[in-house]
C-alpha cells in the first residue's frame, strides 16, 4: 500500500480520512467527552446518536459534503446537531466564523425542508466544531461578531449575528496531556504531530493496545493503519512508503526502519565531520573552488577516506582527486 506524501505545513491526515474516522460513533463520543466538556452539560445521549445528511446546497447550488453532521438526542428531550468541520490547510482561515454562519444557515434550511417544520416549531441547536491540524497555531476569531466594524456601545449590536464555532487546534494541546488520556482521539492528535521515528513506534504500540482492549472496531483499525502509514511517510520525509495493511506488521516494519534510519543518520553525521576535517586540511595547501567544496561535502565516508590517504602524498588537487576535479 503506497501512501502519498502530505503537503508541508499540514498534518499527517487528510480531511477525507478524517471524514471516514468521524463517521464512527466511538470517535465522535471521545472527541466531545474529551475536548468539548461544555457540550456534556446538556446530557448528550451518545447511545442514540445518528448521522444526519450533509448534502445541503447554497443558492449557487454548491454542495457541502466534506464535513460530518450527527444528530445527538439529549436527556431532556430534543436533540443537538453536531457539525464537524475539518480545516486542513497550511494557513489559518481568518473568515472561518463567517463560513460557519453560512453553513449553519444552510443546515437549518435543510432541516426545515426535511422535517417539514411549521410556524411555531423550533430549530434544533447546532454545535459547530472546527478541527484544525496545521503547524501554525489558530488565531482567527471564533465569533463572527468579532469581525463586525461596530463600536462596543453601538445600538446596532442587537441586530448583528452571533454565530460562533468551537475550535479544536490539535497542535495546541501539550503532548504529555494527550498521552494521559489514552483514547483514540488523543492518539490521533499525537500521530498527527509526531516527527520522531522512535516516538512513532511507541504510538503504534499504544494504538495496537487500544484495539486489543476494544474488539469489534475493524474498520477503525484499518483507518488507523492508514494514519500510521502517513505518519511514517511524514517522519521519513521522502518518497512513497510501502506500508503493510496490518498494524502489527506496520509496527514491526517501523521498528526495523527506525534502526536503519539511526544508522543512516550516524553515517551521515560521521561523513559530514570527516568532510569538514578534510576541507580544513586542503585549504591549508590549496585554493578550493566552491564546486570542489560541494563535491567533498556530498561524498560518503569511504570516498572521503580514499581522498584523505591521497592527501598525505598528493602534491596537487589532480593527484588527490583525479583529473576530473573542479578548479
Amino acid at each position: 500500500m503506497a501512501i502519498p506524501k502530505q503537503p508541508s505545513g499540514v498534518g499527517t491526515c487528510s480531511d477525507a480520512l478524517y471524514h471516514q474516522l468521524f463517521t464512527h460513533p466511538v470517535m465522535v463520543e471521545q472527541l466531545v467527552r474529551e475536548f468539548v466538556p461544555e457540550a456534556m452539560a446538556v446530557g448528550l445521549d451518545f447511545a442514540r446518536m445518528e448521522m444526519a445528511p450533509t448534502k445541503f446546497h447554497s443558492r449557487r447550488g454548491k454542495r457541502r459534503e466534506g464535513d460530518v453532521i450527527w444528530r445527538i438526542p439529549t436527556s431532556g428531550g430534543g436533540d443537538v446537531l453536531l457539525h464537524l468541520l475539518f480545516e486542513f490547510q497550511s494557513r489559518v482561515d481568518w473568515w472561518m466564523s463567517v463560513r460557519s454562519q453560512v453553513y449553519t444557515g444552510l443546515l437549518w434550511q435543510a432541516i426545515i425542508k426535511e422535517r417539514k417544520l411549521k410556524p411555531g416549531d423550533l430549530l434544533p441547536p447546532v454545535l459547530t466544531i472546527v478541527v484544525y491540524n496545521g503547524d501554525r497555531r489558530w488565531d482567527a476569531p471564533n465569533d463572527v461578531s468579532q469581525l463586525i466594524a461596530l463600536p462596543p456601545d453601538s445600538p446596532l449590536w442587537p441586530w448583528q449575528p452571533r454565530v460562533r464555532y468551537y475550535l479544536l487546534d490539535e497542535g495546541a494541546f501539550p503532548n504529555d496531556e494527550l498521552a494521559r488520556r489514552g483514547t483514540l482521539t488523543s492518539l490521533l492528535f499525537r500521530l498527527e504531530h509526531c516527527h520522531q521515528v522512535d516516538d512513532l513506534v511507541g504510538l503504534v504500540d499504544e494504538v495496537v493496545g487500544w484495539f486489543r482492549q476494544h474488539l469489534g472496531h475493524d474498520t477503525l483499525r484499518h483507518l488507523f493503519t492508514e494514519i500510521v502509514a502517513q505518519a511514517a511517510h511524514q517522519v521519513e520525509g521522502k518518497g512513497d512508503v510501502e506500508i503493510p495493511e496490518d498494524l502489527l506488521e506496520v509496527r514491526s516494519m517501523l521498528a526495523t526502519r527506525a534502526q536503519e534510519w539511526k544508522r543512516q543518520l550516524l553515517a551521515e553525521g560521521r561523513a559530514e565531520g570527516e568532510a569538514e576535517m578534510l576541507l580544513r586540511l586542503l585549504r591549508r595547501r590549496f585554493a578550493l573552488a566552491p564546486e570542489m567544496e560541494a563535491r567533498i561535502r556530498q561524498a560518503d565516508s569511504r570516498q572521503i577516506a580514499d581522498w584523505g590517504e591521497r592527501f598525505a602524498d598528493g602534491k596537487s588537487l589532480t593527484e588527490i582527486f583525479g583529473s576530473d576535479h573542479a578548479h
